[in-house]
């Protein structure tokens, strides 16, 4: 089974040259696969593998628009709907000058299994730009986001494609995006988005939930080895809406957030780090993590630092994908970490992952950690649908238990099939035998 696995990966591998993001991304998941083969002989029959390698829809297109000098600028629109077996495609929009189709492949492949350990009924798709909204005027952001929506309109809807935000897009894009959706199709779908305002349809706990969940899920797996973040120094990178989230839930969980980052640099406070400030900065100023430093004096702020150095009980990666390598893992574990939960994608490489398995610390992959984001969207579309709206402890709720849920699914599943303690393993696999088996029972398409 195994040389059968390295045979997939290899066509897959040569089917997508140079998309090393996603390739990085199916490799990780394949390597679980073996011990799925062997009992369940049938997913080999079907080739599911090969065809949950694939995605059934890739769609590229030019986003033209004009700025505010009243100079041409062109884009690349991209929306991968990798896999629809669970339901409707969902995952989110990036707008980042980084964004190719390696990244929104990768990152639709890892929805599919993350949709799936929810439990809701949802597929998995990415989708994005390589716009960087940074510096750019509200009225340049609409612009783009009217532009970007007319043409991605004709292939959404509450019951095909559902997007989300995600880094570069938040409630004032999905607003906009929203607005001409609305303009173009001459109805008011209010569940073909998710992560919109609370006037229009909006869930309580969406902002927060994906640093709320990974807080939940972190907690999961201390409570399972009998610790709790309670007392914890705890180190999150990142300083956007999944790691301001996260620092909160975890300073109500009692444990005490040391540093925090940006790309430019780091910001550390022994004493613990003032959340109202960073959302100041952050959400409403949209200033750089550095400008804490001068508020808080007691802060310390290092230039391009590397905030894997600071000693901690926990360390929560929210940033981007590969930002914590096999050199950094090292750090981590030497100083005393006991447990890495992800709230970015893919943040740790191949090397990085690797050295925290075999430490034995607790160590959470992004498609099970990060889920509640888009768990929290299943619920918006439910209220959607509905027409009804839900208040913040119901909701807050409802995501705790989906995250405890998660948790327990991905720590059964590696005690079943031999890998105790391996949430790697446990995600990969409940995630895609509840697809595989799916796929299976829809027949050959």
């Amino acid at each position: 089974m195994i040389e059968k696995l390295e045979n997939i990966l290899l066509h897959v591998v040569q089917r997508n040259p140079g998309e090393v993001e996603f390739h990085q991304a199916a490799r990780e998941v394949l390597e679980s696969l073996a011990p799925v083969l062997t009992k369940h002989p049938e997913f080999t029959e079907h080739k599911i593998i090969e065809r949950i390698c694939e995605p059934e829809r890739q769609i590229i297109f030019r986003v033209p628009w004009e700025d505010d000098n009243g100079e041409v600028q062109i884009h690349r629109g991209f929306r991968v709907e990798f896999n629809s077996a669970l339901g409707p495609y969902k995952g989110g929009l990036r707008f980042r000058p980084s964004v190719n189709l390696s990244i929104i492949k990768f990152l639709g492949f890892e929805q599919i299994f993350k949709n799936a350990l929810t439990g809701m009924p949802i597929g998995g798709a990415k989708g994005g730009s390589d716009f960087d909204p940074k510096g750019r005027s509200h009225r340049e952001i609409m612009r783009f986001c009217q532009s970007f929506m007319t043409e991605l309109y004709r292939h959404l809807g509450e019951y095909t494609d559902v997007p989300a935000g995600d880094i570069g897009v938040g409630g004032r894009e999905i607003g906009y995006l929203f607005g001409q959706y609305k303009r173009i199709a001459n109805r008011y779908e209010s569940g073909v988005l998710t992560g919109k305002g609370l006037d229009f349809g909006g869930a309580l706990v969406r902002t927060e939930a994906t640093g709320y969940g990974l807080a939940f899920f972190t907690e999961e797996m201390l409570k399972s080895r009998g610790k709790s973040l309670a007392g914890k120094t705890c180190i999150v990178s990142g300083s956007g809406n999944v790691a301001i989230y996260a620092i909160e839930k975890v300073q109500q969980f009692g444990g005490n957030v040391v540093a925090c980052s940006d790309s430019d640099g780091v910001i550390y406070d022994e004493r613990g780090l003032e959340l109202d400030i960073i959302k100041q900065l952050k959400e409403v100023e949209r200033r750089r993590i550095k400008d804490y430093a001068e508020i808080q004096r007691r802060a310390v702020y290092r230039d391009g630092g590397n905030i894997w150095e600071i000693p901690c009980d926990v360390a929560l990666p929210c940033a981007t994908q590969n930002e914590l390598n096999g050199k950094d893992a090292e750090i981590l574990v030497k100083n005393g970490c006991i447990a890495v939960a992800e709230g970015a994608n893919m943040p740790t490489t191949p090397q990085g992952v690797r050295i925290f398995l075999d430490s034995g610390i607790a160590y959470g992959p992004g498609k099970a950690a990060n889920a509640g984001g888009v768990a929290t969207s299943a619920l918006e579309m439910q209220q959607n649908a509905s027409r009804d709206a839900w208040s913040f402890e119901f909701t807050e709720q409802k995501l705790q238990q989906i995250m405890t849920d998660i948790h327990q699914r991905c720590h059964d599943t590696a005690e079943e099939y031999g890998t105790p303690g391996n949430y790697v393993n446990g995600a990969n696999i409940a995630g895609f035998i509840k697809v595989a088996k799916a796929m299976v029972a829809m027949g050959l398409i």
